[in-house]
């Protein structure tokens, strides 16, 4: 059932999180970057998975400018991990942060995996930014790595988030959406398709959940107050995805 307003950021009595993510591919901050800032502030996110951030001269200055910018802060990712980064509001409590280089394949681009687990209120929370091949044997073995490294981190819940290179039909989504909850298909919201932003044609970038964590809402923010169309075709190649998550508090031990 789609809806039609995307729920704010809060913590519930009962400590569960009511949170934000949004998932986007940047291209390395070389387009408009004012409109990247304005359309990553207008989704007032808490959590931020990007992909093709800055890798090379001074990438760090770069990706902590951008989190400034957006008044958000530097989590984990960058070049440590071939472009996938997490940034986070000062909501998020930081457990632990791991980059993931993956096997590289002679003749494509390496790539990896940004990783972190956070506290937002009472919830414990895996996160993992992606951006699966182009190559789709090794994207299919990418999806499994990513389940399996969903698995290691020893989470109650968890969410991975990024550019899969794939449509929903293709084998590495579907290995993906087969264990996890596909944002978009459980909850729609706003837009379907993220590529490209002059001519959207194809849903390539998602935002999937660990089974227990709520969808409130899934899709591509056109119409959030502060994010213009102008906005959104400078910024980069893709269209960002958003999502409203609740996050079930951790039991206590």
């Amino acid at each position: 059932m789609a809806i039609t307003a995307l729920p704010n950021s809060r913590t519930e009595p009962d400590g569960s999180a009511v949170i934000r993510v949004l998932s986007y591919n940047i291209r390395s901050m070389r387009d408009d970057e004012d409109a990247l800032v304005r359309v990553i502030r207008a989704c007032r996110p808490d959590l931020v998975f990007i992909q093709e951030a800055p890798r090379f001269f001074r990438w760090r200055k770069h990706a902590a400018r951008l989190a400034a910018r957006s008044e958000l802060v530097v989590l984990t990712g960058g070049a440590t991990a071939a472009g996938p980064l997490l940034l986070c509001s000062l909501r998020a409590t930081v457990e632990r942060t791991e980059d993931v280089l993956l096997p590289l394949t002679p003749g494509q681009h390496r790539r990896g995996f940004a990783t972190a687990v956070v506290r937002i209120g009472g919830a414990r929370i895996g996160l993992l930014s992606c951006h699966l091949s182009l190559q789709s044997d090794e994207r299919y073995a990418q999806a499994g790595m990513l389940l399996d490294r969903l698995k290691a981190m020893d989470v109650p819940y968890a969410i991975a988030a990024g550019d899969l290179n794939e449509r929903p039909s293709g084998r590495s989504f579907g290995r993906l959406a087969g264990e996890l909850q596909d944002g978009w298909a459980v909850a729609p919201w706003g837009g379907e398709h993220t590529s490209t932003p002059d001519d959207p044609h194809q849903r390539i970038d998602a935002i999937f959940a660990t089974p227990g964590v709520e969808v409130l809402g899934c899709g591509v923010p056109l119409t959030l107050p502060g994010i213009t169309r102008a906005d959104l075709r400078a910024a980069t190649d893709h269209l960002p995805v958003l999502a409203a998550l609740r996050v079930p508090a951790a039991s206590s031990h």
